[in-house]
């Protein structure tokens, strides 16, 4: 994803020293909504957000670490990359082992299984994962085709590869290449209890200045009824989309589908319909994906457009690509609607030629844009390593001002729309200096979450105001505990507990409890 900005900058862009102006008062005036998408990209490939090499314990204190770190700043998301190539930060059948969870050859074990941890990990702490995959890539740039593990695809099917430019691809126009790939995804879903598959902007690779992807013969071969092959290609990837979608929901209905695009679909001055930007590439026209058509037919449950620019800048502006993709969710989710999170550019903060880079409230005051916008529902932040780096403090004001309290996720009721019932009952039980909730839900089997309220004395508040939010937690097999250790010792509170379906729809009432 980072690798794109520089091939793509090159392309498009110009210099700018424009001046900027401290955007603060902007970025502390939107309160704080209950339900949004808060998600940190956590990027494998050439271990850009993970180191190589740890052991099983090395690794746990990692994601102990990090998804700590993401609590305390009030994320409720990590989009994880399993599959960054033809290879897996899991077991599977189907792909070798990474050479990124190692720093090994591919396919060499590590004796665990990240995934798995990262999943338990998380749900520990009422965090969601979602697991990011990457379709058609087989090797970065430079790497050889023997370089792969034996069990590899491109070694057990060459006739499957293609080469473009110094990077191998499977080649998405042969039936075979989408079955597998569809077959990965299944395992993915079948095997781990997961929120959602995410795929990023990588279908058909960037165009190369003065090289053809090579897939003239395949199309020759599968493409007689289409009247261009770029039709071809794009109808390749419709079909890739919507049957991933089928066979997530054919396992577990409640798993999302969700994609985060190139931020331009079109260009104004290629489509009237499209953007006003000017875009050295875009996703129709140069990645044959159209999410339009995704976003019509229903094959996704959310869309994440990067939109890696500033609200500045002339030829790809922030504002006027936010209101854009608004329009987009808005005018053709014929289906059922798409939820609209919009990917951020942390990496450009303090690093980047647009000078507006340099102010630290541009990234905030673009998240209260998006809130003020009323169609976004929050976003992802690319990535892990720049939230943690917090470059010229941008990621203190997201901490102080932007998510100072908690926030659901987003639900996605067209997959199920079923109302949870309440918990069947509540207990407390007050220590020194905590107070443990159990949650006693044995006659009911619709909560996949509980959400935690605390108010002071003995009544219940607003159960629409963030702030009463204390945490939330997964179910844990009928009883559900959980330890309330920000209390004060000699506190009178009331506890309401909800409860939250797969798909994120939570209880009308709650199971109060008064602590005195």
């Amino acid at each position: 994803m980072k690798t794109v900005k520089y091939m793509i900058m090159a392309v498009m862009l110009f210099s700018l020293a424009l001046p900027f102006s401290t955007g603060k008062a902007s970025a502390a005036e939107t309160q704080s909504p209950k339900h949004e998408m808060r998600a940190a990209w956590i990027a494998t490939v050439v271990n850009i957000d993970m180191a190589a090499g740890m052991d099983k314990q090395e690794f746990t204190d990692w994601v102990v670490t990090t998804l700590d770190e993401l609590k305390e700043l009030n994320f409720n998301t990590v989009v994880y990359q399993v599959k960054p190539t033809a290879d897996a930060l899991y077991p599977s059948e189907l792909a070798p082992w990474s050479q990124y969870i190692t720093g090994a050859e591919q396919g060499t074990d590590p004796g665990y299984d990240p995934l798995a941890i990262m999943t338990q990990e998380s749900h520990k702490r009422g965090i969601e994962v979602q697991a990011w995959v990457n379709p058609y890539r087989i090797t970065m740039a430079n790497q050889t085709i023997e370089s792969l593990a034996d069990d590899n695809v491109a070694k057990l099917h060459p006739e499957w590869v293609l080469k473009y430019g110094k990077q191998y691809y499977l080649n998405p126009g042969i039936p075979e290449v989408q079955e597998y790939l569809i077959d990965t995804v299944k395992e993915l879903v079948s095997n781990y209890d997961i929120e959602a598959i995410h795929m990023d902007d990588y279908f058909y690779p960037y165009k190369i200045a003065g090289e053809t992807f090579p897939d003239q013969d395949t199309y020759e071969k599968y493409g007689s009824s289409f009247d261009s092959i770029d039709d071809w290609r794009r109808n390749n990837v419709d079909e890739l989309v919507a049957d991933i979608n089928t066979a997530i929901k054919d396992i577990k209905e409640y798993v999302q589908f969700g994609i985060s695009p190139f931020g331009v679909w079109r260009n104004i001055a290629d489509d009237p319909t499209g953007s006003e930007t000017q875009a050295g590439q875009t996703n129709y026209d140069d990645l044959y994906a159209d999410t339009r058509q995704w976003i019509k037919d229903g094959s996704i449950d959310y869309i994440t457009p990067q939109i890696y620019w500033s609200r500045k800048l002339a030829v790809a502006n922030y504002s006027i690509l936010l209101d854009w993709w608004s329009n987009e969710v808005n005018e053709y989710s014929y289906e059922h609607p798409v939820n609209l999170y919009i990917g951020m550019a942390d990496y450009k903060v303090g690093d980047n030629f647009d000078q507006e880079w340099f102010n630290p409230y541009e990234l905030p005051g673009q998240i209260t844009d998006n809130r003020d916008n009323g169609t976004a529902l929050g976003q992802m932040h690319f990535s892990l390593r720049q939230i943690f780096a917090n470059r010229l403090g941008y990621a203190d004001i997201l901490r102080n001002e932007i998510y100072t309290e908690k926030a659901l996720t987003p639900a996605t009721p067209w997959n199920n729309d079923a109302l949870p019932k309440k918990p069947n009952t509540v207990k407390a039980a007050k220590q020194a200096e905590a107070i443990t909730l159990t949650i006693d839900d044995k006659k009911h089997s619709d909560a996949r979450k509980y959400v935690i309220y605390r108010f002071d004395g003995v009544k219940e508040g607003d159960y629409t105001n963030p702030a009463n939010i204390v945490d939330v937690v997964y179910s844990q097999d009928d009883l559900t505990t959980y330890e309330d250790i920000s209390v004060e010792k000699d506190g009178m509170y009331t506890y309401g507990v909800t409860s939250v379906s797969p798909t994120g729809v939570e209880s009308k009432d709650a199971k109060t409890v008064r602590v005195h």
